[in-house]
């Protein structure tokens, strides 16, 4: 059983919510939240530092700015400083996002563990998505459907911002500039990167001048 539970989510309500749900399900279970991404990666910091780490950690995708200046911005962002600090840590990431490409791209490019839909069933799940992770399995939201057969990738306004950019010569460094600049999150070079390099396997492209020329072809741009 998972000892020591972080959980992020930016309404107070929904936070209290899966506390008080784990807490019924799992007495012994510590449970602690935040409903900032810095915030949370502060408790991950001071937990590691006492060598007593989370072991778990539940977080929201998107966290609503408002007053408060923020270097993390993103669940996304919260996952990669996460998984940097302790590698071994499990996510299960509790969202509203249901767009299968999407939670596809959420295991195979951020290695999440368990992927729960917000909704009428969303507690439930989220009790069903710890389960799986202590027996080493995945877990999907059953309303997710998954393609099967072959993969049809679509590019969404993000990969076109970025190839637009890249068109026109800009760096990887650049275009996460501009990201930030426009307050336009995910916006880190190192997520920049991975987005290329995905959009590279995905259509078999050598360079950058490659891909656009293929998706030229394609009339995918």
């Amino acid at each position: 059983m998972f000892k020591k539970v972080l959980v992020a989510e930016d309404f107070q309500d929904t936070n209290l919510g899966i506390v008080g749900t784990l807490g019924r399900q799992y007495p012994e279970m510590e449970i602690q939240e935040e409903l900032y991404c810095d915030r949370a990666f502060n408790r991950l910091k001071v937990a590691q530092g006492q060598n007593e780490p989370f072991s778990l950690l539940i977080t929201d995708l998107f966290f609503k700015q408002d007053h408060v200046e923020r270097k993390l911005t993103s669940g996304i962002e919260l996952i990669h400083a996460a998984k940097k600090l302790h590698g071994e840590i499990k996510i299960i990431v509790n969202s509203m996002e249901d767009n299968p490409k999407t939670i596809k791209s959420l295991f195979d490019e951020e290695k999440i563990n368990a992927y729960v839909c917000k909704g009428r069933h969303g507690l439930k799940e989220l009790l069903m998505a710890i389960e799986a992770i202590q027996k080493g399995q995945n877990f999907v939201s059953p309303q997710i459907e998954f393609q099967n057969g072959e993969n049809v990738f679509e590019l969404d306004d993000f990969d076109m911002r970025i190839l637009k950019d890249l068109a026109n010569g800009l760096t990887k460094k650049e275009i996460s500039e501009n990201l930030k600049l426009q307050n336009i999150t995910p916006n880190s070079e190192s997520t920049i990167d991975k987005k290329v390099s995905k959009l590279f396997d995905e259509f078999g492209a050598r360079n950058t001048h490659h891909l656009i020329a293929k998706l030229v072809r394609e009339g995918k741009i």
